[in-house]
């Protein structure tokens, strides 16, 4: 057991896992701005570059429920410093990238390296700080896994407007090898038990196939029509059947690839229940304002990051605060206050209308930023606080897994909702404009040229339509918000971590 480890220098270690971290979760945003440039360069269509995107998301996906299981196996010092490297070697790859065919082949062994280094740097910091700073360490996780999304789009569109878009796999390279080379320097002499665990060749499987073929369901659901095409409907299918024998199997072996057996525990479900659901909708808001800035008010995409970029001003001052003085308050009211602030502001933007000025959208992104800094570290306090030393590695995983299914989720019924309820409203406004109402006969004959004049209230009604659906769905996700604070309720305290919850032994 690696009980009384510290590193040599304990700042040092704290910033290489928080490095390694920031890299791999900036890496799943910083190529969503560059799609259309790396699609011209490499001479496909814009549909086909989704890919990109998908090809990571897909074996990311796959690979972090596996964490527990691979940690027994080769120890999380060692898993963390080799998934460093290759996820360092994988973006030198995407950066030489000649082909479409390439560049998706080496951003899914970029996904599936970069699974286990999330959930391992969680397990890491919890094993290195003391039990009454584990909260501190905690608090500056959430501030990386809050700053990396954000800083993502807008490094992104820089590096690809004034330099080439391969450098946005390039700089990983660097940190990427500084990160690893360093924990490994500081980690040396942790203890580590290691054993070789019966490989569940069932629930591998069914795993890979369910969550993969689910999420190209989530990621081309929209482009596809849903539905009404018969590749998401055949993918629908096989993930269903999948996903049933996954979970049939895993709760009734003895040695799961996955331990679902965690969610016995009353914190840990309550915990990942609140994680995942707050951060789904979360990732929504993250995904639709940037849209809606530039569909809707035609900011561009630079000004559409400055835009949203104070959400993260908040959480980078409060954070250190939340780490230190957290312990002292029953962690439900906080994270109740994160999801009430949270809800909030998602009701504010549901009076949001075409003529806003920027003041008041940044405003709101700054006063959501309060409760983000007040909603990942408590939650993830909880979600740890019941499970004992050895489940840390799984549950990081297991509750990681989830947390990104739901972002994916979010992100795919965001789009269809917000497109789906826009024809609808579309509808209903085109129902009053016809050419016996006194009202549009004035605006035809004031707009001119009769095809001219029909061409611009047609796009005055789409950006209504749109203007409405977005506030219809930001009126639910702030109720989805206020919902989370009586679930995060239903977890009982105590919330310190168990007696010697270090993550280290097995």
């Amino acid at each position: 057991m690696s009980e009384a480890f510290r590193p040599p220098n304990l700042a040092l270690a704290t910033i290489s896992l928080s490095l390694a971290t920031f890299m791999q979760v900036l890496d799943t945003t910083i190529a969503n701005v560059s799609l259309p440039t790396i699609a011209g360069n490499l001479g496909v269509s814009a549909n086909q570059s989704t890919w990109v995107i998908t090809s990571f998301a897909v074996s990311n996906a796959i690979a972090l429920p596996l964490t527990g299981f691979m940690t027994r196996r080769f120890g999380e010092t060692r898993l963390f410093v080799w998934s460093t490297l290759l996820f360092s070697l994988a973006s030198f790859l995407c950066g030489t990238a000649q082909t479409m065919s390439m560049l998706i082949l080496f951003r899914a062994l970029q996904g599936a390296v970069a699974g286990p280094m999330y959930p391992i740097t969680q397990s890491l910091l919890i094993s290195i700080y003391p039990p009454h700073k584990r909260g501190m360490a905690l608090a500056l996780f959430a501030m990386v896994t809050v700053v990396a999304p954000i800083a993502g789009p807008i490094l992104g569109g820089w590096i690809t407007d004034d330099y080439t878009w391969p450098w946005i796999f390039f700089i990983n390279v660097p940190i990427g090898i500084f990160a690893s080379l360093t924990v490994a320097a500081q980690m040396k002499g942790r203890a580590e038990t290691t054993s070789r665990p019966k490989v569940d060749y069932v629930g591998l499987v069914t795993l890979v196939v369910g969550v993969g073929t689910l999420q190209i369901v989530l990621d081309k659901g929209n482009d596809e029509d849903w539905f009404n095409s018969t590749f998401i409907v055949s993918m629908a299918v096989v993930s269903a059947i999948a996903i049933a024998v996954f979970l049939i199997w895993e709760l009734t072996d003895d040695e799961p690839i996955v331990n679902l057996k965690l969610f016995r525990h009353r914190n840990f479900s309550m915990g990942t229940l609140a994680l995942v659901l707050g951060y789904a909708a979360f990732f929504a808001i993250n995904v639709l304002v940037p849209q809606w800035l530039q569909r809707n008010l035609g900011y561009t995409a630079t000004w559409a990051g400055f835009a949203t970029a104070p959400l993260g001003v908040l959480p980078v001052i409060l954070t250190p605060f939340v780490g230190r003085y957290a312990p002292r308050f029953d962690l439900r009211v906080l994270a109740g206050f994160a999801f009430l602030m949270l809800g909030a502001t998602c009701l504010m933007r549901s009076y949001f209308y075409i003529g806003i000025d920027f003041r008041h959208i940044a405003l709101i992104q700054l006063l959501q930023g309060l409760g983000v800094a007040f909603f990942f570290a408590p939650v993830l306090t909880i979600l740890l606080s019941d499970l004992a030393p050895h489940e840390i590695a799984d549950g990081a995983g297991l509750a990681t897994f989830l947390r990104t299914l739901g972002a994916s989720f979010a992100a795919s019924l965001t789009n269809f909702l917000w497109d789906h309820r826009a024809i609808i409203h579309h509808e209903r406004l085109g129902e009053h404009v016809t050419i016996y109402d006194p009202a549009t006969s004035t605006a035809l004959r004031d707009l001119g040229g009769q095809q001219d004049a029909v061409a611009m209230i047609n796009q005055t009604l789409t950006q209504q339509a749109y203007q409405l659906s977005f506030n219809e769905v930001f009126h639910l996700l702030g109720w989805i918000f206020l919902t989370l604070i009586a679930v995060v309720w239903l977890a009982k305290p105590p919330f310190e971590p168990k007696a010697g919850m270090t993550g280290g032994g097995h």
